[in-house]
């Protein structure tokens, strides 16, 4: 049973003189160093009972369950002292001593003695207990280590050793057992790692191996026709061994396994995978829960279960099959049938007599303790088993009938074993000497009967016993559960019950296995709840589906299932900004009338040409000015319709009309600055600026360049991306084409705040016509506009984020018109009483005049 601890295993050869390889002594002597150093920290951990005898038996027994083992180092206690395991170390030195007093004598002129341990079910300390075994035979008082590691081991006192209960430990010494070849019979590790000879050379043992364990619980999952399980395990070699081993059973077998969960080392009550534990069992769709782990861990599990009010089918591996912590637990008749495994039960001949007489009076130092924890007398014999858990006490109502009865059996073998081996008849024996391994290889090939069960061990040392298959009967009595028997298993794969258990089989009609297998078309068959039931699933809009399959065929990457027909695959509609999208239509419009707009301010421009405000205007600059407004609102057609290869050169082309457009309205700033400013110092400095050819021709050749540059080595062109009912076309921009596109925004953004800065330096000038004002107006805007664009351009995503870039586009366009350009046509064609010089040099004066500065008239 139960916990298996995982270490790299070394071998040792079941031979006369032991492993004499330095790596193998210099192991044991830094393990003798080890434990003894521990051991000087320890506390309660001493619980020992021995017995001189002409042979010594050791015993190992976890009698206290737990240790205050932490992370860090210091004194050990033992804790959770088991009635149970106390007295299982009982049935070893009644066996013993029912052998020493058996008559005719089965040893003659020898008598058996013990040395038991307990071990606290912990590997650390039960090493220790095992190199207290392991004394020198011609010399006690030292452990078993040579002179030099180069000779053999001595031999030691203890010739064999019956224990550990736990996998684990049992692992572990068994590694140190093989040193000296000394002989180990366990009574409860079932672990099917310790039927490897090859690390574990003189282990046997008088309980079947997992392996047997497994295949009953399958036998019985088959016997009832299940086909979908659960199974439950933990981390320790029990748990995690015997889960393996099962769902590859269920594997090969075409048995359902629903979920298998394993705990870990750190499993307590009301931690997060016990919460998630239940809620699985509760949705789960499993026929049967394998619980294949520790008690203490059911414990915490059916507690959980019980609170829950869940009610299902268990089955119980022999860990807990028979626990009466966990079918004494409240509410426990609630959680619906359970079906358990224990080893074949048998009593301890005279056992319970011997129990309920006090022992006849003997003594051990373990009894001797037991007597002072609970201040037991001959009173405490009387008492009601049903109510022993109101007094502790009550020993005999706490004898088991299983792992007592192996250890009863383990004793029989090693005496059968002795008197083999020592050729002893009725009055004498022939020999008296032996050494460990001999008494290994006898113990290894018997073959003897016990009461009515026949043992013997096959070549990996275990036993041909089977299991005992139990019921908790919860029907017939309201005090308790009853465990009845209700049938058996031999490891020759043969099942058999005493009772009709017809209630408890399935077929395939009924069993939750068989739910929601047929689908319709455009349907797909799905676990649902677990991986054992099937349920219908509508295929995705990107798959079809003729009818019950697990799968869905894919549709073309251009197709699509309709929702209501899932069964066949249509054409995706082609998604872009269509001519006749109501946001095109407006887009279209405003555009048209924007060019319209252009082409009346110039002709009206050309009409005035020569006059005071077209030359305030920039004069023949405004032209220059007027095309590049033109190709910019042109440019807004570019981004409605399908794309393709020459309508993707929008944005490239809009940066080049807007630095020309802007270039012309700076160099317009220069002139305006220029012609207002009395300061000598500022007038020349704006003088070497005065150059308008140079200023468009810079400012717009550098955006030429960029824009140019993207056109020709990263194209914008068109893309497609699959969507779930659409195919979206738009103009990609691949992230080296993002360069391209921010160097434009910045460049054009920068050379628009330089026009901001001029025309807000100039708004307080003497210009009748606010060139200046109505700048900063239109710069403003455009600034405004493009910081609002980018983030929305940036995150937006779908046909119409074309659209977007188009209306900032046009925006920036039309801020410029109607800000710099339309007010001039305005005063050309209403106002046309201030288009002239007289009109400018009044309103120049009257400017003076009111900052009592005197004008020069010319």
């Amino acid at each position: 049973m139960r916990r298996v601890f995982q270490e790299k295993s070394h071998t040792a050869g079941v031979e006369s003189t032991a492993c004499t390889s330095d790596s193998t002594m210099f192991l044991l002597k830094l393990l003798v160093t080890f434990m003894s150093v521990f051991h000087s920290s320890t506390k309660n951990t001493d619980l020992h009972a021995y017995l001189h005898g002409d042979v010594i038996i050791g015993g190992l027994f976890p009698v206290h369950q737990k240790t205050n083992r932490t992370t860090d180092p210091g004194p050990i206690n033992c804790t959770a002292f088991d009635i149970q395991v106390f007295l299982r170390t009982q049935v070893m030195i009644y066996s013993i001593q029912e052998i020493n007093q058996r008559m005719p004598r089965l040893l003659p002129n020898l008598t058996l003695g013990y040395d038991i341990y307990d071990t606290c079910g912990d590997v650390t300390l039960a090493i220790r207990a095992t190199l207290q075994l392991l004394k020198d035979q011609s010399d006690p008082q030292r452990c078993l280590i040579p002179a030099s590691i180069n000779f053999a081991f001595p031999e030691p006192e203890t010739k064999v050793v019956i224990g550990e209960t736990f996998s684990e430990v049992s692992i572990a010494v068994a590694r140190v057992l093989a040193l000296p070849s000394v002989t180990q019979i366990s009574y409860a590790s079932t672990s099917e790692q310790l039927s490897l000879k090859s690390k574990f050379p003189t282990f046997l043992r008088t309980v079947s191996s997992d392996k047997h364990q497994t295949q009953a619980i399958y036998e019985l999952v088959k016997n009832f026709s299940w086909r979908s399980v659960a199974i439950v395990g933990s981390i320790d070699g029990y748990g995690k061994f015997g889960t393996d081993s099962l769902q590859q059973l269920f594997d090969d077998n075409n048995i359902c396994v629903d979920f298998v969960e394993i705990l870990p080392d750190t499993f307590v009550k009301n931690c997060s995978t016990a919460t998630d534990l239940v809620k699985k069992i509760g949705n789960s769709t499993a026929e049967a829960i394998i619980m294949f782990t520790q008690e203490a861990n059911v414990h915490i599990i059916l507690e959980a279960v019980i609170e829950k009010n869940l009610n299902r089918t268990w089955i119980a591996s022999d860990a807990w099959s028979t626990s009466s912590t966990i079918s004494e637990i409240i509410g426990i008749e609630s959680i619906g049938p359970v079906f358990g495994f224990i080893f074949r039960q048998k009593e301890v001949p005279g056992f319970q007599d011997y129990v309920t007489s006090m022992f006849n009076g003997t003594t051990n130092n373990i009894l001797s303790y037991y007597q002072v924890f609970t201040n037991s007398s001959k009173d405490d014999m009387k008492c009601n088993c049903k109510n022993k858990t109101s007094d502790l006490r009550c020993l005999y109502c706490y004898i088991d009938h299983d792992e007592s009865y192996n250890i009863y059996m383990a004793v029989q073998v090693i005496a059968e074993g002795l008197r083999i081996l020592l050729k002893c008849n009725n009055q004498s024996c022939e020999r008296t000497k032996f050494t460990a391994i001999e008494l290994f290889h006898v113990i290894r090939n018997i073959n003897i009967t016990v009461n009515d069960t026949n043992i013997y061990f096959d070549e990996n040392g275990d036993p041909s016993l089977g299991y005992d298959i139990l019921f908790w009967n919860t029907s017939e009595s309201k005090e308790g559960v009853e465990k009845i028997k209700i049938g058996e298993y031999w490891p020759n794969k043969t099942i058999s019950f005493d009772k009709d258990l017809s209630q408890w089989r399935t077929t395939g009609n009924v069993s939750v296995f068989n739910c929601s297998r047929t689908c319709q078309p455009g349907q797909r068959r799905e676990l649902q709840r677990g991986k054992c039931c099937y349920g219908c699933v509508n295929c995705s809009s990107h798959e079809y589906s003729n009818g019950n399959d697990t799968f869905c065929r894919q549709c073309e990457p251009h197709q699509y299932s309709p929702e209501d027909h899932r069964n066949t695959c249509v054409n995706k509609t082609e998604e872009f900004l269509e001519w006749s999208d109501p946001f095109s239509i407006i887009l279209i419009m405003t555009a048209a009338i924007a060019i319209i707009a252009t082409a009346v301010i110039a002709i009206v421009i050309g009409l005035n040409c020569g006059t005071p405000v077209v030359k305030a205007i920039g004069g023949y600059l405004c032209y220059v000015e007027m095309a590049s407004l033109l190709l910019g609102f042109c440019t807004t057609f570019t981004f409605i319709g399908k794309p393709t290869p020459r309508s993707c050169v929008g944005i490239p082309v809009f940066g080049i009309s807007f630095s020309l457009c802007i270039s012309c309205i700076l160099a317009n700033l220069i002139q305006i600055l220029l012609g207002f400013s009395f300061d000598p110092r500022v007038g020349s400095k704006i003088k070497k600026l005065n150059h308008p050819v140079a200023v468009v021709a810079i400012i717009a050749g550098v955006q030429l360049g960029v824009s140019l540059a993207w056109l020709i080595a990263l194209p914008r062109l068109p893309s497609i991306e699959q969507k779930e009912l659409t195919i979206l076309y738009q103009c990609n921009m691949c992230e080296e084409s993002k360069k391209f596109f921010a160097a434009t925004i910045v460049y054009n953004s920068f050379w628009g705040l330089v026009c901001f800065v001029f025309a807000f330096k100039g708004r307080q000038l003497p210009d009748i016509y606010k060139n200046a004002a109505l700048i900063s107006v239109s710069m403003v805007l455009f600034l405004i506009i493009w910081i609002v664009f980018l983030p929305i351009y940036l995150t937006l995503e779908g046909k119409y984020k074309p659209a977007i870039s188009s209306a900032a586009v046009l925006v920036s366009c039309i801020s410029i018109l109607g800000c710099h350009l339309a007010p001039k046509c305005y005063i050309m064609l209403f106002r046309k009483e201030i288009n002239n010089h007289n009109a400018i040099s009044e309103y120049i004066r009257k400017h003076y005049e009111r900052k009592d500065l005197s004008v020069i008239s010319s």
